[in-house]
């Protein structure tokens, strides 16, 4: 069988992956009490991400590029903050930062949002890492710096 076959039928995988962002997210009882291992520590909730396809990304990108018209010309760009905050609601399964129960609890209309309210500045940059490694986006941008 040529490899023409295996391109035009490929393997359908979904990647997926569970990843602890932070200590604060912690397993609760009914009453609200933290849930802990055998060792009595603490049990965190692990966030659930998934990896883009390059069509979901293209449609990112689309959403995130901004038009100005500065001296009769027309400019385009990508706003990389928009961005950066649709690649993680876009690949985080869990929590799932479109529900209208985290953009109440969050006091935000845009689930753009959420993350921003929810997450300090490290753990978004732990969370935004481990979806471009599972997207394999550092590759990408290594790849690219190397013709450079």
């Amino acid at each position: 069988m040529s490899t023409l076959y295996s391109f035009l039928h490929p393997v359908k995988t979904t990647v997926e992956k569970e990843v602890i962002i932070s200590d604060r997210f912690v397993q609760m009882d009914e009453k609200g009490n933290p849930i802990l291992d055998e060792n009595g520590k603490i049990i965190p909730v692990p966030f659930k991400i998934r990896a883009l396809s390059q069509e979901e990304n293209d449609t990112l990108i689309k959403k995130s590029t901004k038009v100005e018209v500065k001296n009769g010309q027309r400019l385009e760009y990508l706003d990389a903050t928009d961005y950066s905050h649709r690649i993680v609601v876009a690949s985080t399964i869990e929590p799932d930062f479109s529900s209208k129960e985290m953009c109440d609890a969050y006091g935000v209309v845009s689930p753009l949002l959420v993350p921003v309210k929810m997450l300090n500045v490290g753990e978004y940059n732990r969370l935004a890492a481990e979806i471009q490694a599972l997207s394999n986006i550092d590759a990408e941008q290594d790849g690219e710096a190397e013709k450079n």
